[in-house]
Order: structure tokens, then sequence, then C-alpha cells
């Protein structure tokens, strides 16, 4: 088989997979993404509210069809049985409680494979999203943040809010209500939603074209046989770490695109919805830096909503009721519990040195973010879940996390047995398109 020299390669490369990478990728969310704009478009007309919450439950519907099929029904099925809980638990002051016990049992029927793997799978990352608002907004209704409890056509358009369903990432009740405002257009807005599709589009393209040959290609690095398995470690890695870098962006341009993630600065609104900080990710100060950059949403919630609320039962019992949750939440299996259980203990011995020691930690920890690193304890986005028995290695979708990818985009990518990772099917190891023969696999 032929190789390359290395300007070969790079002309090969161009023409065989950053372009047809790109052009596939628009391909696939473009329908979302005019979805997003239309509904904030119509926002702006001035519409009576339950009209402006219809569309977007109607938006957020086509667009888990348009994603998903038929099987957006186990999504449709979840959002029914957590109004339903709530509107019977109205009068409570747990309804919290409540909804997080009717989505762990729902959940966990999924899990113990009472429906389709493959279908149940498909739709994990939707779900997610889907249980992360319900709970976030049974709890806030508990602590009075929310007035009352939402009509049925405010529940579901939080829930199916057309920027957010399917690819994430997670946003308060109060950031939706704002979003369906209709809050003027500006050039900030427009220069926050391109910034991240361009950067979502970049973390494909370095996900699927030059994570899988940065060695020799890109770093002319060589060695002995430990060192290279070492250096193929490391290209695995950066194609995982990017592809949830690409969920990340993409979700923060269909949520601001959408109409949600500002702030009210006094003159102006701030578009400063942010979901992953790669740099932090790959260059940190602590782990406790890692997990809450990886996905700073779901992070939020976790320590929110989990961990306080965990914390009547001692610290580590709520690192573990946290970290049981997030492992729910993505989805059971040895690999992720393995590695979801190290970042817990890692970060809180991380804690516990930074309460021995305050005065050599303080400024790490307020750099880092919230002094409570066990309540970022996962950082896992769409792209880190279990694959089905069936396919084992195989990622049916994905999030930012949160986590949701469209099927259409991505197939299987190996990680092992029992472990899955983003990986495009339009280009990559084992997936050779026919204008890059003889390179290295």
């Amino acid at each position: 088989m032929a190789t390359f020299s290395r300007q070969e390669f790079f002309q090969q490369l161009l023409q065989g997979c950053l372009l047809p990478t790109a052009q596939q990728g628009l391909d696939q969310i473009w329908l979302l993404l005019a979805i997003c704009l239309a509904c904030r478009l119509l926002w702006r007309l001035g519409l009576p509210s339950y009209l402006k919450h219809a569309s977007t439950v109607a938006g957020g519907f086509f667009s888990l069809y348009h994603f998903f099929q038929l099987h957006m029904v186990w999504v449709v099925l979840l959002s029914l049985l957590c109004y339903l809980v709530l509107f019977l638990c109205r009068h409570s002051s747990h309804r919290g409680v409540f909804l997080s016990v009717t989505i762990l049992i729902y959940l966990l029927m999924g899990e113990m494979h009472m429906v389709d793997t493959v279908t149940w799978h498909k739709m994990r990352g939707a779900q997610m999203i889907v249980a992360m608002k319900a709970v976030s907004l049974g709890f806030d209704l508990d602590r009075g943040e929310v007035g009352a409890v939402p009509s049925p056509v405010e529940f579901m358009g939080y829930l199916y809010f057309v920027g957010t369903i399917v690819f994430g990432p997670w946003i308060s009740f109060h950031s939706y209500l704002q979003a369906v405002q209709g809050r003027p257009l500006s050039r900030r807005w427009l220069q926050k939603v391109a910034r991240s599709l361009a950067l979502a589009l970049l973390c494909l393209v370095l996900s699927t074209c030059v994570g899988p040959y940065l060695f020799p290609y890109f770093i002319p690095l060589d060695g002995d046989r430990l060192l290279r398995k070492w250096l193929r470690a490391y290209e695995s890695a950066v194609s995982f770490h990017f592809s949830n870098y690409f969920v990340g962006f993409l979700s923060e341009a269909t949520a601001t695109l959408a109409g949600a993630g500002f702030t009210e600065e006094k003159d102006h609104l701030e578009w400063d919805l942010t979901v992953s900080k790669p740099l932090n990710v790959e260059l940190p100060r602590s782990m406790v830096e890692v997990v809450t950059s990886w996905n700073l949403p779901m992070s939020y919630w976790l320590n929110n909503y989990v961990f306080k609320n965990a914390l009547r039962l001692g610290t580590f019992s709520a690192v573990l009721v946290t970290y049981a949750a997030s492992a729910l939440l993505h989805g059971f299996s040895f690999h992720l519990a393995a590695v979801l259980l190290s970042l817990a203990f890692i970060t809180y011995v991380e804690h516990g040195k930074h309460r021995a020691q305050p005065s050599r930690w303080d400024g790490r920890w307020d750099r880092a973010g919230p002094l409570s690193p066990e309540a970022n304890l996962t950082p896992l986005s769409p792209d880190i879940h279990p694959s089905p028995p069936e396919a084992p290695g195989s990622d049916p979708q994905c999030l930012r996390l949160v986590e949701t990818v469209s099927t259409k985009l991505f197939a299987p990518a190996s990680l092992g047995p029992g472990g899955a990772s983003l990986k495009p099917a339009l280009w990559g190891p084992g997936h050779l398109p026919s204008g890059l023969p003889g390179l290295p696999v």
C-alpha cells in the first residue's frame, strides 16, 4: 500500500477529510439552527405567552423527530410522567424529591433492559436534558425560586425548548422564561452564535481529521514500542476531548440562537453562555478545574441540585450520591463507573488538602471555581456513556451533554467493550476514504 509524504498527506487531508467533514456536519445541523432562529424571530412578534410556549414545544418535537424519529416517544413519556408527578405533588414541599425518585425509577427500568437497549441508548441524551430540567424545576419550586407550578404548556415548553432539547445544555426555568420574552436581536448575539458555531466545526474537524493522525504527521515524534503506545493513546484522548468540545460549542450555538444564555448588563445583554473551557481541561491547575470546565452547566446542576441537597448526609455521602446521580444520568457501565468513582475520589482528596492547608490552596480553588469540588464530580458530557451489549464500543447517541448528538452524523467508534466515544462516521481510523490510502491505522 502506498504511503504519502507530509505535503501529499496534508493535501489529501484537506480534500478527503477537512472539507467533507465540515460540509457534512453543517448538512446535519442546519435544520436545527433554522428552527432555533425561526422561534427566536417568532417570539419577537409579541405573541401571547401561551403561543410562545406552544411554538417552542412544536419546535422541540420537530427537532426530536428529525434526529430520532419515533424513538422520541421515550422522551415524551418521561416528560408526561414528570408533569403528572409534579401536578399530584403540587401542594407538597418535597416536589424535587418526588420527581427525582420518579426519574430514578424510570431510568433504572430502561437501564435494566426493560426497553430495547439500542433504542434506549439512542434517546439517552435527550432524556438526560429532560430529567435534569424536571429535577431542577422541582427543587426551585421547593425553595421558592419559582413561584408557582407552571402550566402544562409552560412546563413542556421548558423541557422541549428548541435550543437545548437535542444537544443541550441544561438551562434553568428562569433562563427559559427570559428566552421566550423575545429580547432584541443584536450584533453581540450574532457574534456569539457565529463564534460558537465556528469553534464547534473546528473541534469536529480536529477530532476527526487531526487527532487520529497527530503522530507522526502533525508532530513528528517517534520512539520505541512503549512510546508509540503512549502516543497512540494520546491521539485517542485528543480525538475524544475535541468531540466533547464540539458538542459543547454546538450546544452554545443552538441555545444562544434560540435566545437563551445571557446576563443583563446596565445598557445591554451580554451573551455569555459557556458550556466547556478546553484550555482549563487541557492545561489544568487542579482536578476540580478539569471536572468543572468539562461541562459547566452539568457541574452547576450537580452542585446545586444533588450535592447541596445531599449534604445533610455528610460530605462523603454527598460525594457518593452525586457520583451515583451522574452515573445514572450517563448510563451504567463498569468503565463509566470506574471513571466517575476515580474523579470523585481525587476531587475529594483535593478538597481535604484544601481544608487542611487553606493558605496554600485558597488562590487555586478561587480561580478554579466554587470551593466545593465534590459538587463538580462529573465532567462527563454527551460523549461519555456506555455502549449497548449488542454493540460494544459503539456510540449511538451523545448530548453537552449536554448529552445528545445526531444519530445520523455519528456512528460506532471503538474504545473497547463497554466504553464509547463520540466519533463522527465521516472519516477516521478504520474508516479511510478512498482518497487517503496507505495512512497508518
